[in-house]
């Protein structure tokens, strides 16, 4: 298989749009609405731009608007309408399944749905949920559940609790996006929740976030802090992690990022819908440029995705 492999894709089913819009998200984290998506248009995206799998997710805000029980089946629905869309284009789509987190107990049972049922390619989880962020070992139980299923694990941001004392009226994907994966990230090291996990996978988005400039601090302050799980290494488990190139890696986020990690560890990712198709194209044709020889990034991209859904893509 040839073409790239869209670690980062969104879709929005019109059951996500109206529980989203219901609840008060219709310009969400500071968008000035919910972009809209189409399953056939998102195909023909795809084909001007050699893109040939997106693994659809559901982007921020999440399926949890504040009750559990609405949350878990908002999030059945989702999942369910991402294999409806697998379905319908099979070699084109694939799906990270969604999370009715903080809900611990719904979340360990969606998981169970997902692979034994869904047969989805992994799972979505955002850097926190209402305040619980990732790493918070209130989400133990979730986290032991993943690791059995040596399951992939892509990240998304969204809005910290606290942005709108932080974010000065700025839309949040300028940068609390970026803080927030950062935070979680951090979190999910220093509690030990990746060494505790060998078997999960995790992609985080945006090369990083600022996680490549900050995390020579992180590790010098682990030496000091006492609540640092004996088990974390900073420099050791941010490198193990998987990152896609979504946002704007060129032309300075991407060398931060190998300061950190190997290029062997970079996915490729459009954020469209959120990001449009337009500057989806110019943001592509940047990683086709990129390095020397020319083209080198996007040719390693493919590759280190299909060796991390092996079972997907045999690698051959």
């Amino acid at each position: 298989m040839t073409g790239r492999i869209d670690v980062h894709a969104h879709f929005l089913p019109d059951a996500y749009r109206a529980a989203a819009e219901a609840a008060g998200h219709a310009q969400p984290d500071g968008f000035p609405a919910l972009p809209a998506w189409d399953p056939v248009d998102h195909v023909a995206m795809m084909d001007r731009l050699d893109i040939a799998t997106a693994l659809l997710s559901i982007s921020s805000p999440g399926v949890h608007f504040g009750d559990d029980g609405q949350a878990r089946a908002l999030a059945r629905e989702v999942n369910e309408a991402g294999v409806r869309a697998v379905e319908r284009f099979p070699a084109r789509f694939g799906q990270f399944a969604s999370l009715p987190l903080p809900d611990v107990e719904g979340a360990v049972a969606e998981i169970d749905y997902a692979y034994d049922t869904l047969r989805a390619d992994g799972v979505a989880v955002l850097t926190n949920a209402g305040g619980v962020y990732l790493g918070d070992p209130r989400l133990e139980p979730v986290f032991a559940a993943l690791d059995r299923r040596n399951a992939r694990v892509f990240i998304h941001p969204t809005s910290p609790a606290c942005w709108d004392a932080t974010s000065l009226g700025r839309p949040r994907p300028m940068l609390e996006f970026l803080f927030d994966t950062t935070r979680a990230v951090v979190n999910l090291v220093l509690n030990g929740t990746i060494a505790r996990h060998p078997n999960i996978e995790f992609i985080i988005p945006h090369a990083g976030a600022t996680l490549p400039v900050i995390a020579d601090r992180v590790a010098a302050f682990s030496m000091v802090l006492a609540d640092v799980d004996p088990g974390a290494d900073v420099m050791r488990d941010v490198a193990r992690l998987h990152y896609d190139l979504a946002g704007f890696p060129l032309p300075r986020q991407l060398d931060a990022l190998l300061a950190i990690t190997t290029l062997e560890h970079l996915h490729y990712g459009s954020d469209y819908p959120f990001t449009p198709d337009g500057s989806v194209g110019i943001l592509a044709t940047q990683l086709d440029d990129a390095r020397t020889p020319s083209g080198s990034v996007s040719a390693a991209l493919g590759d280190n995705t299909r060796r991390l859904f092996g079972d997907r893509w045999p690698v051959t």
